[in-house]
C-alpha cells in the first residue's frame, strides 16, 4: 500500500468518480490512476468502486470505510508537512479559507490585506459556498478554516469559535412608506414583499424565527445568497431588502435607505471553525486573531483542548462578542 494510492482514491473519490478530470488536477495520466487503484484493490482483495465497463459507478460499501480511513491517513500527512514548515520557515506557507459571499466581501478584505502584509510569502486560498458546503470543506479537511454564521453546528467534529454578533437592516428606496414609519415593526414589513437571503445563508434563520414567532406569513418574492443581488432588485422595484448591516455602504449605496431593524431579528453569531486534529501554524493563529481580537492564541489553544460543544460554550460564555 502506498500514499501515492490512498491519494488518488481520494481525489477520484471528490471529482465526483471521474479519473480523468483527477489525472488533470493532479498532473498525472488517467491510466496510471486507474491501474495504481486496481492495485490497491487486488491487495485488499475488495472493490472500493463499483465499475460498469470503464466507468467507476459508485463507491463501495467497504470503500466508503476506506476512503474514511485514508482520509486520515492524509490529514495526518498534512500535519507533518505543516510542522515540518513551521520548524523550518514559520513565515512559509498557505492558508486557505472557506466563506459565505458576505464574509468574504464585507467581513474579510482587510483583515486579508493586513495578513498578506504581513505574511507575504504565505499563499492564501478562499472558497466560497454554502454554509454547508464550508462546513464539509472544514470537515474533511479541504480547508483550514470556516467562516459563517449557519450550519457550523451540523459537523461534531469542528471546533467553533464566536467572533462576533450582528443583525440585519431593511434596505428602501428614498420614497419608500416605510422612511416615514418612526419605528419599523414586523407587522409593517410583512406588508411588503420581501427580497432576502436564499434559506441557510446569512443568518436566515434568525429571520424566520421571528415572523413565526409573531404569526406572520411575510412574502419572500425573491431569495439569493449574495447582498449585492439583493440590493440590485430592491432597486428595481420587487421589494424591500432584508440584510446584514454590514452589507450596507453608505456611499455605495446612498440611493437606498438603511430602516435599523435590530429590534426586530434576533442578532446571528458568526463562527470560525476548524477540524480536530489540525496543526495550527504561527500564523494560523495570528489570522485568526486579526478576525476576532478576542480569539489571541490562549482562547484558540484552550478550544482545541476542549471535547465537547458544551465544553466550548463554557469557555466562551463570559467573553462579550462585538456587535456590527
Amino acid at each position: 500500500m502506498k500514499l501515492q494510492q490512498l491519494r488518488y482514491i481520494w481525489e477520484v473519490a471528490h471529482h465526483d468518480l471521474n479519473v480523468s478530470a483527477t489525472a488533470q488536477s493532479l498532473y498525472t495520466s488517467q491510466p496510471g490512476i486507474s491501474k495504481q487503484i486496481r492495485l490497491l484493490e487486488d491487495e485488499l482483495g475488495v472493490e472500493i468502486f463499483s465499475r460498469s465497463g470503464k466507468h467507476l459507478t459508485r463507491i463501495t460499501p467497504a470503500g466508503e470505510a476506506i476512503l474514511k480511513t485514508a482520509g486520515e491517513i492524509l490529514r495526518k500527512v498534512e500535519s507533518i508537512k505543516q510542522v515540518a514548515q513551521e520548524f523550518s520557515n514559520e513565515r512559509k506557507g498557505s492558508l486557505s479559507l472557506a466563506t459565505t459571499h458576505t464574509q468574504a466581501r464585507y467581513a474579510l478584505p482587510k483583515v486579508i490585506e493586513t495578513f498578506i502584509e504581513r505574511y507575504p510569502d504565505v499563499s492564501l486560498h478562499m472558497h466560497q459556498g454554502t454554509p454547508m458546503q464550508i462546513s464539509e470543506m472544514a470537515a474533511d479537511g479541504t480547508v483550514d478554516f470556516a467562516i459563517a454564521t449557519e450550519a457550523l453546528e451540523l459537523f461534531s467534529d469542528l471546533i467553533m469559535m464566536p467572533c462576533y454578533r450582528w443583525n440585519r437592516c431593511i434596505l428602501v428606496p428614498k420614497d419608500h412608506p416605510l422612511c416615514q414609519v418612526s419605528e419599523v415593526s414586523l407587522e409593517d414589513v410583512a406588508k411588503h414583499p420581501i427580497v432576502t437571503y436564499v434559506f441557510g445563508f446569512t443568518g436566515r434563520s434568525k429571520l424566520d424565527e421571528a415572523f413565526i414567532e409573531r404569526g406572520l406569513a411575510p412574502k419572500v418574492v425573491f431569495t439569493a445568497a449574495d447582498a449585492d443581488v439583493i440590493k440590485t432588485y430592491v432597486r428595481l422595484g420587487l421589494g424591500i431588502g432584508i440584510v446584514a448591516k454590514m452589507a450596507y455602504d453608505e456611499e455605495g449605496d446612498s440611493d437606498l435607505v438603511a430602516l435599523d431593524a435590530s429590534h426586530l431579528f434576533q442578532p446571528s453569531t458568526t463562527k470560525i471553525g476548524f477540524r480536530r486534529g489540525t496543526f495550527l501554524r504561527g500564523f494560523m493563529y495570528e489570522f485568526i486573531e486579526q478576525f476576532a481580537p478576542h480569539l489571541n492564541k490562549e482562547i484558540v489553544s484552550e478550544a482545541y483542548n476542549r471535547h465537547s460543544k458544551a465544553e466550548l460554550d463554557e469557555l466562551f460564555q463570559h467573553i462579550e462578542l462585538p456587535t456590527y
